[in-house]
């Protein structure tokens, strides 16, 4: 048996940047950290040894690769050439659709633990690159690259996407103490629902190609990238809370449905009322998680305003995807 596991990620800033479509034309980046909630996959020899078994939300019992429904799953045994004798099992800490790019961890994951499986080492760069390859080009999901990067490496990163398709993870060294602060201020609620990032990525990637004014706010967004950035190595903590408000300022106008009148009225309550001096919805947008940035004086006020919402405690991970098991005679 191998058990891999992967972290989910959040992204601070520039999102959008890192589809195809802007990074090709302007270098794109993001701020991102990986957090301690994971996806889990796990595989070993089937005891059939000429099907392949894969458990999901569902079960599958196939023949051959080219008749999984999983389409992740599919392509991942096709690229590897695994066609029979495998049993293939997920589960995560979080569910689907809220925003800590859980898709691409799934495929990070699930490429990690099949390598292992195939007693083949593999390097992060060979995992995220093999993930965008999946789900970008051979199942065209109308993504971008920083998920799969945040998976596979781990860690506080500014990720930059150069036009040659390059992608660059530049890590950011700050003391434990500063890292330790910033984890600290800040606080996660879930609105309660869930979503497909599909349908928002692929209207923002169709606004990049025919709206000159979508380019100038991703470029907006870029610079708030490297602001944040900067603020963590020698600026005052407290201001990264505004420059996440600026960036979901600009957010919400690259596509329709990555806000909506309720997001707003809990938005603007823990703003106004619940002492966070800042925040962004993560992920696509639509659902998911909500992210504030609020100094550990007001928090208990910040709860208190925020309490019909569940919130996920969580800390930063530092590994990305990692086997964490491995036995092949279980």
């Amino acid at each position: 048996m191998i058990i891999n596991r992967t972290p989910f990620r959040i992204s601070f800033a520039g999102g959008g940047s890192d589809l195809e479509a802007f990074y090709h034309q302007h270098e794109g980046c993001v701020l991102s950290t990986s957090i301690n909630k994971y996806m889990y996959l796990i595989a070993h020899p089937f005891a059939v040894k000429k099907q392949i078994q894969v458990k999901y939300s569902t079960t599958e019992l196939v023949d051959m690769p080219e008749k999984i429904k999983h389409p992740i799953i599919r392509e991942a045994l096709k690229l590897l050439k695994i066609d029979k004798g495998i049993e293939i099992a997920s589960f995560a800490d979080i569910s689907a659709g809220t925003g800590l790019g859980s898709s691409s961890s799934f495929t990070v994951g699930l490429i990690h633990c099949l390598k292992a499986y195939l007693n083949s080492h593999v390097s992060k760069e060979y995992l995220a690159n093999t993930a965008c390859d999946i789900e970008i080009n051979r199942l065209e999901e109308p993504i971008g690259k920083q998920d799969q990067y945040a998976a596979a490496f781990g860690g506080l990163n500014f990720i930059s996407f150069l036009k040659n398709g390059t992608v660059c993870m530049e890590p950011v060294t700050i003391s434990v103490d500063r890292k330790k602060a910033l984890e600290e201020n800040l606080l996660m609620f879930f609105t309660g629902s869930h979503r497909s990032a599909s349908k928002i990525l692929k209207e923002q990637k169709e606004n990049i190609n025919n709206s000159e004014d979508k380019v100038k706010t991703l470029l907006e967004m870029t610079k708030l990238a490297r602001k944040l950035k900067q603020v963590l190595y020698d600026g005052d903590l407290d201001d990264f809370g505004p420059i996440l408000h600026e960036g979901w300022e600009l957010k919400q106008s690259l596509a329709s449905g990555i806000s909506n009148p309720e997001i707003e009225k809990m938005y603007h309550l823990a703003i106004s009322k619940g002492g966070a001096s800042g925040g962004k919805l993560l992920g696509a947008g639509g659902s998911g998680y909500l992210l504030f940035y609020c100094p550990k004086t007001k928090q208990a006020h910040l709860r208190k305003t925020m309490q019909e919402l569940e919130e996920l405690p969580f800390q930063f991970d530092d590994h990305g995807s990692n086997i964490i098991f491995y036995d092949k005679n279980i």
